[in-house]
C-alpha cells in the first residue's frame, strides 16, 4: 500500500497557531509542513502520492491519552487492548499508557512484557504501559527500563483491582528512591472508609448513588493529594497526580507553563469537565467513577484548571465495565466507565462552549502529553516526528448512540449527547488506520519510546 500521503486544504492547529496549510508523510514520518494551498507545488502531479482533500478539516497531532484501563489480561469480558485501542483510533487517540490493575496486576517487568507481546499483536494503536506498586516491589520498579515505561502508578487510594499503598514507608521509599515519574490516584482511604461506614450505617445496603461524591469525597482527594505534593517537594520526586477531581486540590499546584523542569504537575479527566454531581439523577451508576464526579463549582474550577496552567494534561480514565456490572447496587458496583472513542470530541464541545480555545485542547491532548512524559517524537506536528494525526471535521453534526460505540462493552454515558464536529480520518505512525467509519487493521502500532526528560 502507498505509504506516501497529502494533506492540502486543512485547517493546521498545531504549537499555538491555527492556519491553513497542507502537510505530507513519507515513510511514516512528517515529511513537510506548510503554510497556505500547495497548488504551486508538484504532489498533485506525482501519482506516488495519496491525496487527501481535508475540506477544510482540522488537522492535528494524534491524541494521546495517559490513563487508560483496556483490561487484558484477566478482564477481557469488560474490554480487551484490540477493541479499546480500536476504539481509540476512532476517537482520534493515537497512542495510549495502560494501568496496571489487570489480572495479574502488572507489578513486576515480566509481566509488564507480557503486555507488550499482546498489544505488539492486537493494538491499533501506539501503546506504553504503567507498572505498580506495591507495598513490597520496589527492587522491581527500580529495575525497570524507563525507555519503554511512562512512569510508575501509584494508588494511594483503594479502586477497581485494589493495589493499595498504604504503608508510610514504603510510600517514602517510593519517593526518595525511584528515578522515574510517580503517577499516582490520589485518595486517602482512612476519610473514604470512614464515610462509607458512616452512609451504610444510615441506608444500609441502599446507599443512593449520589452519596458517591461524599462517600470519595473532597477531604479524601485533598488531603491525599497534599501528601503526595509534600512528599514529591521532599525528595524532588517527579509527581504526577491523575484525575482531579475537586477545587480544593487545585491550589496545590503551580501555575506555570508546562517545561522540563515542571517537577510536579497535573491532570484533570473528560468526564469530571462533562458532568457534575447533578447528572447522578439521570446517569446514575453509569458516571460512577473514582474520584467521584463532584459539585458544578468543582467542575467550573477544573474546567477553569484546564484553560489555565494549573492542570497540564487531559485523558479519560476509560475503564469499562459491562452494564451487568455497573447496575449492581453501590457496595458492588465498580467504577468506572469508556470514554477514550469520544474524549477529543467532547473536548472540542466544551471549546464551542467557550471554555477555551481549540489550541487549548491541542496542547493538553497532544504536546503536553508528550513532554511532560519524555515521549520521543510524537505529539506535535514537526518535520521527522512521527506520522500520528488526525483529521477532526468541524460541520458534521451527530449524535453518539450504540451503534456507532467501538467498546466491546457496549454503552457509553454519552449516549445521546449531540456533536458538532467528528473524526474523519487517524493515521498511526503514517498508516491511515480510520477512515470515514473505515479501519485498516493490516498494520499494528508500535511501543512508545521515551526520553527520560520527565
Amino acid at each position: 500500500m502507498n505509504s506516501r500521503f497529502l494533506i492540502h486544504n486543512a485547517i493546521i492547529i498545531n504549537e499555538g497557531k491555527v492556519f491553513p496549510g497542507y502537510l505530507t508523510v513519507e515513510n511514516g514520518l512528517i515529511a513537510d509542513i506548510g503554510e497556505g494551498t500547495c497548488n504551486s507545488i508538484p504532489f498533485f502531479s506525482d501519482n506516488s502520492y495519496n491525496i487527501i482533500d481535508a475540506d477544510q478539516a482540522y488537522l492535528i497531532p494524534g491524541g494521546i491519552d495517559d490513563q487508560v484501563h483496556f483490561r487484558e489480561p484477566g478482564l477481557t469480558h469488560k474490554a480487551d487492548i484490540y477493541s479499546e485501542s480500536r476504539a481509540a483510533v476512532a476517537g482520534g487517540i493515537t497512542s495510549f499508557m495502560d494501568m496496571p490493575n489487570t489480572v495479574p496486576q502488572t507489578i513486576t517487568n515480566e509481566l509488564l512484557m507480557d503486555k507488550h507481546k499482546i498489544a505488539a499483536e492486537t493494538s491499533l494503536a501506539n501503546f506504553s504501559f504503567f507498572p505498580g506498586a506495591t507495598n513490597n516491589n520496589i527492587k522491581e520498579l527500580l529495575a525497570a527500563d524507563p525507555s519503554i515505561i511512562p512512569g510508575v502508578k501509584v494508588f494511594l487510594g483503594a479502586s477497581t483491582g485494589n493495589m493499595l499503598v498504604d504503608q508510610d514507608e514504603a510510600l517514602e521509599a517510593i519517593f526518595r528512591d525511584l528515578p522515574h515519574l510517580i503517577a499516582i490516584h490520589s485518595e486517602y482511604e482512612p476519610v473514604i472508609q470512614a464515610n462509607l461506614a458512616h452512609y451504610k450505617a444510615f441506608y444500609g445496603d441502599d446507599i443512593p448513588i449520589s452519596m458517591h461524591p461524599l462517600i470519595r469525597s473532597t477531604e479524601a482527594c485533598f488531603h491525599s493529594t497534599q501528601k503526595a505534593v509534600a512528599l514529591a517537594k521532599k525528595f524532588g520526586s517527579r509527581l504526577h497526580v491523575l484525575h482531579l477531581s475537586t477545587a480544593d486540590e487545585l491550589g496545590l499546584f503551580d501555575d506555570t507553563a508546562l517545561s522540563a523542569q515542571k517537577r510536579i504537575t497535573a491532570e484533570a479527566c473528560v468526564h469530571h469537565l462533562w458532568f457534575d454531581n447533578s447528572s447522578y439523577d439521570r446517569l446514575g451508576s453509569l458516571i460512577k467513577w473514582n474520584p467521584a464526579i463532584k459539585t458544578a463549582a468543582d467542575r467550573e474550577a477544573l474546567l477553569r484548571g484546564v484553560a489555565g496552567n494549573l492542570i497540564d494534561i487531559v485523558a479519560t480514565d476509560h475503564a469499562p465495565h459491562t452494564l451487568e456490572e455497573k447496575s449492581k447496587a453501590y457496595n458492588q458496583c465498580p467504577s468506572g466507565a469508556p470514554a477514550i472513542q469520544h474524549s477529543l470530541l467532547l473536548m472540542f464541545e466544551l471549546s464551542l462552549q467557550g471554555h477555551f480555545p481549540l489550541e487549548t485542547v491541542v496542547q493538553k491532548m497532544c504536546h503536553n502529553v508528550a513532554l511532560c512524559f519524555g515521549i520521543e517524537k510524537r505529539g506535535y506536528l514537526r518535520k521527522g516526528y512521527h506520522a500520528d494525526l488526525v483529521l477532526v471535521h468541524p460541520a458534521k453534526e451527530w449524535t453518539i448512540e450504540k451503534k456507532d460505540l467501538h467498546y466491546k462493552c457496549g454503552w457509553s454515558p454519552w449516549e445521546g449527547e449531540n456533536l458538532h464536529s467528528k473524526v474523519t480520518h487517524t493515521f498511526v505512525n503514517g498508516n491511515l488506520v480510520y477512515c470515514e467509519g473505515v479501519f485498516n487493521e493490516t498494520i499494528k502500532g508500535k511501543a512508545l519510546k521515551y526520553n527520560g526528560n520527565k
